[in-house]
């Protein structure tokens, strides 16, 4: 997204806008790793950890949807960055309507969401093969590799949707476990973008540093603590449940 700008000579409309996007865009990412941090440390389902999430939630969608909206008509190929910004949109709004949707019920948004997960594993596969077999060995400058986190987290996601629908709903601590996972891995998204997709901005001493990998290994390790806990034990209240 740092190479959205306009055209040299272009109206000053044309360059205030997209400077105006680039900033919404850059910004809501930033607040989006603030505030999920905050969330996902804080005690689940407290005011703090609510505030912090609802922050996260539209943080994330204003950043998303500008990379979904704009990446396909950049002049440099992102589809890698496209397919990110839709899991990510894809997970976050998931996430919240597990947690807003009456325990036990499911409605269009559910089927729609197994679409779309799909869709991004379908994606991910074939634009891996189309990499593993391009000339340059690499699509849009991303090699086969990459793809794999598309694959997997689509297809993990659409099992996920798939079950739910087969089972009428989810209720209970797999409710809340559901809501952690799709926040968790939105904000390993969002991290990894920035610190490992980003580097460019960073003091030259960080740059290609493993010590980048640190925040995307911290919300790993903090998304595990947190489904042990809930799936686990008994310290998630019932009302907290069915709330």
């Amino acid at each position: 997204m740092t190479i959205l700008q306009a055209p040299p000579g272009s109206p000053f409309w044309l360059s205030a806008g997209a400077d105006t996007i680039l900033f919404l865009h850059i910004a809501g990412g930033s607040l989006a790793i603030v505030s999920g941090a905050v969330a996902l440390l804080s005690r689940k389902g407290e005011p703090l950890h609510r505030v912090a999430g609802t922050v996260f939630f539209a943080s994330m969608l204003v950043a998303c949807a500008i990379g979904a909206v704009v990446s396909p008509l950049l002049s440099e190929g992102q589809r890698p960055n496209f397919v990110a910004a839709v899991l990510s949109l894809y997970l976050i709004v998931t996430a919240l309507a597990t947690v807003k949707r009456k325990p036990g019920t499911i409605g269009r948004l559910e089927v729609g969401g197994f679409v779309v997960a799909l869709s991004v594993a379908t994606a991910g596969l074939l634009f891996m093969l189309e990499a593993q077999y391009s000339p340059t060995g690499t699509i849009d400058g991303s090699p086969p590799q990459s793809f794999y986190v598309f694959m997997i987290l689509g297809g993990i996601a659409a099992a996920s949707d798939l079950r739910v629908i087969v089972r009428g709903g989810i209720a209970g601590a797999p409710r809340i476990a559901r809501h952690l996972w799709r926040m968790s891995t939105a904000l390993f998204i969002a991290a990894g973008s920035f610190f490992l997709g980003q580097q460019q901005v960073m003091p030259a001493f960080v740059r290609g540093s493993p010590l980048l990998f640190l925040p995307e290994l911290a919300v790993l390790g903090l998304m595990i603590f947190w489904l042990m806990r809930v799936r686990f034990t008994h310290w998630l209240k019932p009302a907290a449940m069915t709330s």
